[in-house]
């Protein structure tokens, strides 16, 4: 079996070695960053599977580590779990239009955060199953491998997001999803996030797919739908 390897990203010492400690003994392979800076530069260097981030780092803060590592070839498809003090919902939102997979808040407990992150791991398996697949719809084209998306031909710029919630919604053409469902399929439960911002992605995807965003179907009082009518 291979032992995924854990990037860990915190200022605070004692967290690190929190964290060292309780991954560790549940079978992972960990390296640390006590800022985001190091953490880059250890994101760049090795190959992590996961990466635990915090946002209020010294230096370059949580939420531009994880815009370069969603930049980067080599790292947009790591997953992230943030974990932070700040709540609010803005830091939320945040984190997810930039590909965020889960978001922990501070004080947390080791468990439950080893959970969330497992969570993610078997998600992502999930995923991988599905890489080969390629949806062609009319004049849409879905590559799930490569991450990318054709409207008309031409190539569209989605963010990490924005293509799981398209993917999500045109595998299954007709079905009506709750927002959140959609939260679930998408970053998995429990996952603290308002259905203002379901409601947020789904306009800048439609802006984005220009005259096909009305594919996308807002039934009114339940959520969403993917259709060709």
């Amino acid at each position: 079996m291979k032992k995924e390897k854990i990037l860990v990203v915190d200022d605070e010492e004692d967290i690190l070695e929190l964290l060292r400690h309780n991954l560790v003994r549940e079978g992972y392979a960990v390296v640390c960053a006590a800022s985001g800076e190091e953490a880059l530069q250890v994101a760049a260097s090795e190959q992590v599977d996961i990466v635990v981030l915090d946002l209020m780092l010294p230096g370059i803060d949580g939420l531009e580590v994880a815009r370069r590592l969603k930049q980067s070839t080599d790292s947009r498809e790591t997953p992230i779990v943030m974990l932070t003090a700040k709540g609010e919902e803005a830091d939320i939102v945040t984190g997810l239009e930039l590909g965020a997979d889960d978001y922990v808040t501070k004080p947390f407990s080791p468990r439950i955060l080893i959970a969330r992150l497992k969570a993610v791991i078997r998600r992502r398996s999930g995923i991988a199953d599905e890489k080969s697949e390629v949806l062609a719809i009319r004049e849409l084209t879905i590559h799930a491998g490569r991450r990318h998306v054709t409207a008309d031909g031409q190539p569209l710029d989605l963010t990490y997001t924005e293509f799981q919630l398209l993917h999500f919604l045109a595998r299954r053409p007709g079905w009506v999803f709750t927002r959140s469902q959609i939260v679930d399929a998408v970053r998995g439960d429990d996952y603290p996030v308002t259905d203002r911002s379901v409601d947020v992605q789904i306009v800048g995807l439609r802006k984005k797919l220009g005259g096909l965003g009305k594919y996308i179907e807002t039934v009114r009082g339940v959520g969403y739908r993917f259709t060709e009518n």
